[in-house]
């Protein structure tokens, strides 16, 4: 590590410090719609069995609600693997327990998948911001993922953001609710474009009900 991120390392958990222990007081939990209604159908889009986790990995994940499911378009032949999990408080309690996101960097590895490529790609389907685009590899199976932390109005690509807007946020607005965002598409053939696509034509459909289920 150069000094400089040495720096700014040390500089970040000096402000996290203190604005949690000088500035925040109780945390706010916006109203929101549960993911109980969001929609099963997306003009052509179709949810027919929505997935579900046991309790041992809800505990482990510290979710509060969440939505897993497969979204086919049976004209198009096409699906998404669609994950969104909101939790409403983020913290880590003094026995180590924690409510807050998992990266998925981190989980990916533990499912088997090695991450063979990644970058932060701009995203605007009326909720603008940066997403991370990763592909992932299991043998001969590929696939690209798409994700995103959508937290109290801003759309972040990087887990130092997202704990960057965390402190501030619980700082200044007393909120540390946010959500994760996965897109999952298959890679056919080396055909990147195709599950490109496939991401941003369902993202673009779900995106204007997400506000709803995830508050700014």
């Amino acid at each position: 590590m150069t000094v400089a991120k040495l720096v700014v390392a040390l500089l970040f958990i000096a402000v996290n410090s203190y604005a949690y222990n000088n500035l925040a007081e109780g945390d706010i939990v916006p109203p929101r719609e549960t993911f109980e209604e969001f929609p099963n159908d997306f003009d052509g889009w179709k949810c027919r069995d929505r997935g579900s986790m046991d309790q041992d990995t809800l505990d482990n994940l510290g979710v509060t609600d969440y939505l897993m499911c497969r979204y086919g378009h049976a004209e198009l032949g096409r699906y998404v693997d669609f994950y969104a999990g909101y939790h409403e408080k983020q913290e880590r309690s003094d026995t180590g327990k924690t409510t807050l996101i998992h990266p998925p960097e981190h989980c990916l590895p533990g499912s088997g998948w090695d991450i063979i490529e990644s970058s932060i790609v701009p995203v605007d389907f009326g909720i603008a911001g940066d997403a991370k685009r990763v592909v992932i590899a299991k043998g001969k199976a590929r696939a690209l993922v798409y994700f995103w932390y959508q937290s109290r109005g801003h759309v972040i690509g990087t887990n130092f953001g997202r704990l960057w807007h965390l402190f501030f946020d619980r700082a200044l607005r007393n909120r540390t609710d946010g959500s994760l965002l996965r897109f999952t598409m298959p890679i056919d053939r080396e055909n990147f474009d195709e599950a490109d696509e496939t991401f941003r034509m369902f993202a673009s459909k779900i995106a204007p009900d997400l506000p709803r289920f995830i508050p700014n």
